[in-house]
């Protein structure tokens, strides 16, 4: 079976919720885009996991 252009997309959205949810928590928005593009749902699992961050240390990956 190969991947249709449907994979992609539901991968590529993945990765953008993953980084309204890490901008959510203080973290990058853009960094977890990127891991999320790698990772996918284990990356969705991990930021979840993290807690939120201080307004003050939004740094990115912890």
């Amino acid at each position: 079976m190969e991947p249709t252009g449907e994979y992609f997309v539901g991968w590529g959205t993945l990765a953008l919720i993953n980084a309204g949810l890490a901008q959510g928590k203080n973290r990058s928005g853009l960094n977890w885009f990127l891991l999320s593009l790698l990772l996918g749902p284990f990356a969705t699992f991990l930021v979840v996991l993290y807690e939120t961050l201080p307004p003050n240390q939004g740094d990115g990956l912890p």
